[in-house]
């Protein structure tokens, strides 16, 4: 049986430095989301080397390119080498490692990028935490909110309990979202992990395999 991990530190290997603290202390990666408003917040107060105010409350690095019709809105920290390209939505609390591309009328907000995420055309990611290298196909969501707006319970070798309204996406380092999926509330995608368009997951999914369906998981090869 593959097995199911959830750990911070099984999905991330975080080098991104003003990101390392809040990834250390953290057992399980949902643990961050309640922690980003504040974590952005001592970093707008205490600066980055080389980096920037784009905005009052959005701090951005060397390189980052927001093209004038996307939105973003404080508090904010955006990686150096970073495009944000037309049409997309940051609506606070968000920040990501060195060289994503949020794109064409994504929609991001409390969520945590590592580097060279790519959310590119038509994303939604809420509440969630993408790896190093993470991409979502077109048209993929993180669905963050059960429709009876319980707290989320993370589904894998065991039920972990989140006491959290809001979980999005937790996708480890390297994993890679296919076109029109659709993420339920606290599900995790393991490292280099890879999902068939078109799937709607819920819990967690291992490292190294292909999900072809929610029921067919296989070991990459």
């Amino acid at each position: 049986m593959l097995s199911k991990k959830v750990k911070t530190a099984q999905l991330f290997d975080c080098k991104t430095a003003y990101l390392m603290k809040l990834f250390e202390a953290a057992e399980y990666p949902w643990e961050m989301l309640p922690l980003i408003k504040e974590h952005i917040g001592m970093l707008l107060r205490d600066g980055i080397a080389g980096y920037t105010f784009y905005a009052e409350g959005v701090l951005v690095g060397e390189g980052v390119k927001i093209y004038p019709t996307a939105t973003v809105e404080a508090p904010a920290v955006i990686g150096a080498g970073t495009e944000i390209r037309p049409g997309a939505f940051l609506r606070g609390n968000v920040i990501t490692g060195e060289n994503c591309v949020i794109g064409n009328s994504s929609e991001l907000k409390n969520c945590i990028l590592l580097d060279g995420v790519q959310v590119p055309h038509y994303n939604y990611v809420g509440d969630s935490v993408l790896g190093n290298r993470a991409h979502m196909g077109a048209g993929s969501i993180c669905s963050n909110l059960k429709s009876d707006g319980r707290p989320v319970v993370i589904h894998g070798d065991t039920d972990y309990e989140t006491g959290l309204r809001k979980i999005g996406g937790i996708l480890a380092d390297g994993a890679d979202v296919g076109c029109g999926c659709v993420l339920n509330p606290g599900t995790v995608i393991g490292k280099n992990t890879s999902v068939y368009p078109l799937t709607a997951l819920r819990g967690v999914f291992p490292e190294e395999s292909i999900v072809k369906s929610v029921d067919n998981v296989v070991k990459r090869r």
